[in-house]
């Protein structure tokens, strides 16, 4: 096996980072915000905290990570089911981390749905702690912008 790379991800990595999401179980993604133009917004506005794990050719996992310039986001993190318990999120979790803190982000956040039990497992094995205090509320300003829910067993 190649050794793994971690390193940021770029727009160019668009295609191989989609088909990845498309792989994972449970997974949602929206029709605009992760279409290759909506991607390709947020690593402009985010061009350094973003990060892909590859493996030779393959990307085979990536972290979407972004901040307002108080808080960091991580959105669609994920591991290629094959190369999972081997370090890859973690370090690539981490990388991201060091990214925000570098730009003097000091709290980072996230959502993961209910029924992603591999990765809220994932998160508590890391050590984030689940927040029970806070109600999470969205108001959806473009209808067209759907979330389509990957299906398949993991």
């Amino acid at each position: 096996m190649d050794r793994v790379i971690i390193r940021a991800m770029l727009a160019s990595d668009y295609d191989k980072v989609y088909a990845l999401w498309q792989t994972i179980s449970g997974f949602g993604l929206r029709s605009i915000d992760d279409s290759r133009e909506g991607v390709e917004k947020f690593i402009k506005r985010n061009p350094t905290t973003s990060v892909v794990a590859v493996c030779g050719d393959e990307i085979v996992g990536s972290v979407l990570c972004g901040h307002d310039g108080r808080t960091g986001y991580f959105y669609h993190v994920c591991v290629k089911k094959e190369m999972r318990r081997k370090g890859i999120g973690k370090e690539m979790v981490v990388r991201a981390m060091r990214q925000l803190s570098e730009e003097g982000i000091n709290k980072v956040s996230l959502l993961a749905f209910r029924d992603n039990k591999g990765g809220n497992a994932f998160w508590h094995q890391v050590g984030w702690k689940e927040r029970e205090d806070i109600n999470f509320y969205d108001f959806v300003l473009n209808a067209e912008n759907i979330t389509a829910f990957n299906s398949g067993e993991e």
